[in-house]
């Protein structure tokens, strides 16, 4: 390599790495389960305190249980925790916590499960996007494309468009059923 080429080698490498410390994190522009800091087995992020507490008996809003399980259960894959935490709620029966008690049971290859939860969650509110997405999916692993599908549809007619996070995820899900 001549010397000329390593100059411009070492500026391209430096500039990449220069650029890399100011790039937003994938995450940014996600979900917000991405962002919420992991605590201890046992234990539950409060979000207003910003720390980590024991789960039980902590003075936390079941908002924020659903929320942590929901983070436990899409970031870091620990559905039976995130199932847990949801177990602690006063009011586990709400649309959100339903529908991530759904997330987590299919997640465990328990689709039948995951669906009854996705179902009674779209009863409560059938313009909750996300759990649209979710039931269609799980009807995606079950081969039936037509319910998938229906969903799909639906998804397009709430968001408008066919560019909302939940169509397109649910999309690609149609397309490339492996990927679930």
């Amino acid at each position: 390599m001549t010397t000329k080429a390593f100059r411009l080698a070492s500026i391209a490498l430096g500039a990449g790495l220069s650029l890399g410390a100011f790039a937003v994190p994938v995450f940014a522009a996600g979900d917000d389960s991405s962002t919420t800091p992991t605590c201890k087995k046992g234990e539950i992020y409060d979000q207003k305190t910003k720390k980590c507490v024991k789960q039980q008996g902590a003075n936390v809003t079941d908002e924020n249980r659903a929320d942590y399980a929901y983070s436990l259960a899409k970031k870091d894959h620990r559905y039976e925790e995130a199932l847990a935490v949801l177990d602690t709620m006063k009011n586990p029966n709400t649309a959100e916590a339903l529908n991530y008690r759904g997330y987590a049971t299919r997640k465990l290859g328990r689709t039948d499960e995951g669906i009854s939860y996705y179902t009674k969650s779209v009863a409560m509110d059938p313009k909750y996007t996300l759990v649209r997405e979710y039931l269609g999916e799980a009807y995606v692993i079950k081969g039936r494309m037509d319910l998938a599908e229906d969903q799909l549809n639906t998804i397009r007619t709430l968001c408008g468009n066919t560019s909302c996070e939940e169509y397109r995820d649910l999309h690609a899900a149609i397309l490339n059923p492996s990927s679930l």
